[in-house]
């Protein structure tokens, strides 16, 4: 056993963080492997006693028991075509508005969103169903990309997301008050992102060119409309019984996963789409997903274990209070890390460094930790869009390699990361988008 003064420990372990992710090992076998070096270094064998603790109260949280079902209903959903029958039906209804499909991809994003809690689904069926299609019509390659990357994240914030189930975990939080709490920041962003595509079709109408009249005449208006509410019923009904239970009191967020993957295994068979053999897919990958969240949290935890162990978050506390900068100035400072740290690592391992820390310390300085929370949850979907490793961006570089260079999905989310940003300012200039909701539920 060695004697390490918190510093040493904060910067060996941070600077190994970093140096493992950059040399392109995995986030949770980093996280643990750090945790077993620096916690043997810190108190010989006795930290597995540490380790062991913290994975079996990690396993015997029944809070987290929602993600697997979560992640179920979106794998379920992505296979009941729902997403499809839905984009074609408001492709054809917002068509005849400069940057109409675009439109259509942000409004089917956030439906699904607030249907599935995860981000791939959402990006993988937009990608192939959207990006051909705004190709075919001539819109801009970079604007096709940068909508689909960002409408597609959406579903990391908007209720039910696992993001928020394991940050109400990290926090002692009630899950369906930061449920609420991020529903209309979520679609605050919807709406920014909608109104950036109209302004800026509106200006240069050759980046979004409206559907012509010929590819419009093929299906009559009330064709059309019928189509969109057809497609609408099934997600509402959805959106309904998982949110609903929610927010009505009537189920907890563990609950009501169960009940929203039981409604979606419900939508894959009236839509035709049920079979033994996607079942079996759809397990498998729910499978792997949730082996991969929770190795991540399982080496996220014991790392923190140790970092907190070893009076690194006591020095970081007093580094960021010991500025000197004032309430606010301390708040910009926790909000940057967390926007810089998110061009480097998972949003999982971002909750469990920084919550430890900047909770106490936002509670310190009089915020309230339920808007604190969503507010960060907000800046996190920066995460998604921020090179070098934004999910949304390989995601995207997947689907669309032929497409598409790796620069030009770099540049294509630049703008909607920058709306983020201002959907954050404005969360903190009109704290009641947050907390007001949020009251609703007791």
């Amino acid at each position: 056993m060695f004697s390490m003064d918190p510093i040493t420990i904060t910067f060996l372990m941070f600077g190994g963080l970093l140096l493992g992710l950059f040399l392109g090992h995995s986030l949770a076998f980093v996280f643990g492997g750090l945790a077993v070096i620096f916690g043997y270094i810190a108190w010989g064998p006795a930290c597995f006693s540490l380790f062991s603790s913290r994975i079996i109260g990690l396993m015997d949280n029944f809070i987290l028991v929602a993600i697997p079902m979560f992640i179920l209903m979106a794998n379920l959903l992505n296979n009941s075509g729902v997403a499809d029958k839905l984009f074609e039906s408001l492709r054809y209804l917002m068509g005849p508005i400069r940057g109409g499909i675009a439109l259509a991809v942000v409004i089917v994003c956030t439906l699904f969103a607030a249907c599935t809690g995860v981000i791939a689904a959402s990006i993988v069926s937009m990608g192939l169903l959207g990006l051909p299609i705004m190709l075919k019509y001539g819109y801009d390659k970079e604007l096709s990309c940068g909508t689909i990357c960002a409408g597609g994240s959406l579903g990391i914030l908007i209720p039910p997301s696992i993001m928020l189930v394991v940050m109400a975990d990290m926090t002692g939080l009630s899950v369906g008050k930061l449920f609420v709490g991020s529903v209309v920041p979520g679609l605050l962003l919807a709406f920014l992102y909608s109104l950036y595509i109209l302004i800026l079709c509106g200006v240069r109408p050759e980046l979004g060119p409206p559907l012509s009249k010929e590819e419009r005449s093929q299906v009559s208006m009330p064709q059309v409309l019928k189509m969109a509410l057809v497609s609408l019923v099934p997600p509402v009904i959805l959106i309904a019984g998982v949110l609903g239970s929610i927010f009505t009191g009537v189920a907890t967020a563990t609950e009501a996963s169960a009940v929203g993957a039981f409604l979606a295994l419900l939508m894959t068979i009236a839509y035709g789409r049920f079979s033994w053999k996607m079942l079996e897919e759809v397990t498998l990958s729910t499978a792997k997903t949730v082996a991969m969240v929770m190795m991540i949290l399982v080496g996220a935890t014991c790392f923190t274990g140790v970092f907190m162990g070893s009076g690194g978050g006591n020095a970081v506390s007093s580094f960021i209070l010991g500025l000197g900068l004032g309430k606010w100035g301390t708040f910009f400072i926790m909000h940057s890390v967390i926007f810089i740290l998110g061009m480097f690592l998972d949003w999982i391992g971002i909750v469990y460094l920084t919550f430890p820390i900047f909770i106490p310390i936002a509670v310190a300085l009089g915020f309230d930790p339920l808007w604190f929370v969503v507010l960060a949850a907000v800046n996190l979907q920066s995460s998604f869009l921020t090179p070098p490793f934004g999910y949304a961006l390989f995601f995207m570089k997947g689907i669309a390699a032929k497409d598409l260079t790796t620069a030009q999905i770099y540049r294509s989310v630049v703008p909607f990361v920058m709306i983020i940003l201002l959907g954050v300012l404005l969360c903190v200039i009109f704290p009641e988008l947050i907390t007001a909701p949020a009251e609703l539920i007791q």
